[in-house]
């Protein structure tokens, strides 16, 4: 029978670019390593719970322009300190075992390198949370 963390791996992308080696940072092979497949695995997810936000906010991101509605996105998940644990809990939830050991030796590191790629990946969804696109 596969183990958990097995299937967590088997599920994940593989993502070319993202390359891990000895010269890099812990931190640095962390985020390659695990977060990156993680994040990357997690983005229909994210995607929408931001629609969710969006909603929840009374729709005001539909009025913005593009630039403002990038701001808009880096401050969710910046200072709407509920909204960034829920999206932590959603990448968190995709470690390994060992992943999630390593993960608690650094956290504070390791969330702002989390977020950053969470709010790029949002951010790079961005027509993806056009209102004729909900549905």
């Amino acid at each position: 029978m596969e183990t958990r963390d097995s299937q967590l791996i088997a599920l994940r992308p593989e993502i070319p670019s993202a390359r891990v080696n000895d010269t890099m940072s812990a931190d640095e092979q962390f985020q390659n390593g695990s977060l990156r497949p993680v994040v990357k695995l997690q983005n229909d997810l994210l995607v929408e719970a931001f629609r969710n936000y969006i909603t929840k906010h009374k729709n005001v991101f539909y009025n913005l322009t593009i630039e403002r509605r990038m701001e808009y996105i880096a401050n969710a998940i910046q200072k709407d300190i509920k909204f960034r644990n829920s999206l932590k809990g959603m990448v968190i939830g995709q470690f390994t075992v060992d992943e999630y050991r390593t993960y608690i030796q650094n956290s504070s590191a390791l969330n702002k390198r989390m977020m950053n790629l969470v709010r790029e990946r949002i951010q790079s969804n961005i027509q993806l949370l056009e209102k004729e696109m909900v549905v």
